[in-house]
C-alpha cells in the first residue's frame, strides 16, 4: 500500500546546485530524496512545486512524495528533520493523494526579492540580500513594478535557455516596500513564472531605481519582447520562494499544522 505525503520546506539554497537533482551536484530535491528514503527506503523521488535556481532560497516550496509506510504527518515532519541537513527544515506537512504532484496544482507563487542599500556590506545578509551601493528611489521602483500588473506576454522577462512556447503569464501583485532604511524589498505574485523572470523584473525595477534605465522599462520589455530593453538579472542570493498556493488545499488530511516564518525582513 501507498501513502501520499506533501510537505512546505524552507531552505538557504546559497550551497546548493539548485532545487531539482543533477548528477554530481548537491541539490534540493536530492537531500530530501535521501531523507525520505533513510525513513522508508522503497519511497518514490519527491516532486517540487518549482525549479528554484542554484543560491535561490525558499520560505515555502511545496514538495511531495509517495510512502509505502503510513506514517502521520507530524511523523514524517518530525523524523525527516534527523535526516536533514541544517539548510532544509520541514515547516508543515499533510496526507495527499498518491501521484500528487505539487508543480500541477500551483495557482499561484510570490517570489521576495531583498535588496540591502548600504555603503558596505551586512555579515548577517550574505547570500540573503543583494548589496546596492548606489542610492534608490523607491517611488520610482514601485511605480515601474506597477505595470507589470496583468495578464501579459512575458517573453522578454526569461533566459534563453528556457524552451516555452507559452509566455503569457498573470501578475496578480507587484510591489516594493521599505521595512527599514536600508532593505527594499520587491515582491511579485503570479500564476507562473519563466525562467530567471523575477530575477529579470528585480534587475530591471533596481536599475530602474538607480537611473541606469529610464523609466517605463517594464512595459518597453511587455510591448517588444525584447530582453535588450530590460535590465540586468539579479542575482540568485536575494531571491526567496515566499509562498506557493495550491488550487485543493481544502481537501488535504492529516495537517501537521506547525509553521516557521515565512517574513525575512
Amino acid at each position: 500500500m501507498r501513502f501520499g505525503v506533501l510537505l512546505s520546506v524552507q531552505y538557504d539554497g546559497t550551497r546548493f546546485a539548485g532545487f531539482a537533482r543533477q548528477p554530481n551536484a548537491r541539490t534540493v530535491a536530492g537531500e530530501l530524496d535521501g531523507a525520505v528514503r533513510a525513513i522508508d527506503p522503497r519511497a518514490s523521488l519527491v516532486r517540487g512545486a518549482s525549479r528554484t535556481d542554484a543560491g535561490v532560497h525558499a520560505l515555502d516550496q511545496r514538495v511531495a512524495f509517495d510512502a509505502t509506510v503510513d506514517i502521520p504527518s507530524r511523523g514524517w515532519a518530525l523524523a525527516l528533520a534527523r535526516n536533514l541537513c541544517d539548510e532544509i527544515v520541514v515547516a508543515r506537512a499533510w496526507h495527499v493523494a498518491i501521484g500528487y504532484d505539487p508543480r500541477a496544482h500551483a495557482k499561484r507563487k510570490i517570489y521576495r526579492y531583498l535588496v540591502l542599500r548600504s555603503p558596505v556590506r551586512d555579515p548577517f545578509l550574505t547570500d540573503r540580500a543583494f548589496l546596492v551601493r548606489d542610492r534608490l528611489n523607491h517611488e520610482v521602483m514601485a511605480e515601474e513594478a506597477r505595470l507589470l500588473l496583468g495578464t501579459h506576454d512575458f517573453r522578454g522577462f526569461r533566459t534563453s535557455s528556457d524552451p516555452r512556447s507559452n509566455t503569457v503569464r498573470t501578475i496578480f501583485r507587484a510591489d516594493v516596500r521599505e521595512p527599514d532604511d536600508r532593505l527594499l524589498v520587491i515582491e511579485v505574485e503570479g500564476d507562473r513564472f519563466l525562467h530567471r523572470m523575477v530575477r529579470i523584473i528585480a534587475g530591471t525595477l533596481i536599475d530602474v531605481g538607480r537611473g541606469r534605465l529610464s523609466q517605463r522599462a517594464i512595459l518597453r520589455g511587455i510591448e517588444t519582447g525584447s530582453r535588450s530593453v530590460l535590465g540586468m538579472t539579479a542575482p540568485a542570493s536575494g531571491l526567496y520562494l515566499a509562498a506557493t498556493e495550491l488550487d485543493d488545499e481544502a481537501s488535504w488530511t492529516d495537517n501537521w499544522p506547525y509553521q516557521l516564518s515565512t517574513r525575512l525582513t
